[in-house]
């Protein structure tokens, strides 16, 4: 049965799998949730919160068991399964993405990128082939993707957007500068650069 788990600590996981891995590499094979909070920059005490979820990970006085708990995470986060995702739009963001296309997680691949430029259509960009959207629908029914990463302008963001729910996509993360409407059942996280770092020099001259 799967765990329901608060959204805050699904947005840790991945934190907590890196982290634990780089141990792994160190050939470290027990950490405490003490050591992990202070090489993560997490509280203890949310880190034990967030193991408790998942039943008893550790134990008192030993911590907790660097190799038992990737496994664990590596199940729970499905890196054994590669999701592929689509781009839409690959303007200088997009070619960022594509470039990084998510090296650092095994399980995570753009496939199929997605643009208007006819230039750009039908070439291959950083080993990822670049399509219409005209082609939308067609591929990603035919590749499986249900996740897409929108950098475009946001005067067409809600257009694509329609788009992409119409043609099965059950995730969204949103680069672009608006926030755009889905369905109930599409999760959708807004990336805004601008907005985080204003909130970042605002928090550094007001501490």
């Amino acid at each position: 049965m799967e765990t329901k788990i608060p959204e805050a600590t699904a947005k840790r996981l991945p934190l907590y799998y890196r982290y634990l891995n780089n141990l792994l590499n160190a050939n470290k094979l027990r950490v405490s949730s003490t050591e992990l909070a202070e090489a993560i920059q997490v509280d203890a005490a949310t880190i034990r919160r967030d193991f408790s979820y998942f039943g008893t990970l550790g134990k008192r006085g030993y911590g907790y068991d660097v190799h038992k708990l990737i496994e664990f995470f590596k199940k729970i986060l499905d890196q054994d399964t590669l999701t592929n995702v689509a781009l839409i739009g690959v303007g200088n963001l997009g070619h960022a993405l594509l470039n990084f296309n998510f090296h650092k997680n095994s399980n995570v691949r753009i496939g199929a990128a997605f643009d208007i430029d006819p230039t750009m259509i039908g070439s291959v960009q950083s080993n990822v082939p670049v399509y219409g959207m005209a082609q939308l629908r067609e591929q990603l029914q035919e590749q499986q993707i249900k996740i897409a990463i929108i950098t475009i302008p946001a005067a067409i963001a809600q257009k694509v957007t329609d788009e992409l729910v119409q043609s099965g996509i059950k995730g969204i993360m949103n680069f672009t500068t608006v926030r755009v409407s889905v369905p109930a059942e599409v999760r959708i996280q807004n990336i805004d650069l601008t907005n985080e770092l204003q909130s970042l020099i605002y928090a550094i001259r007001h501490d």
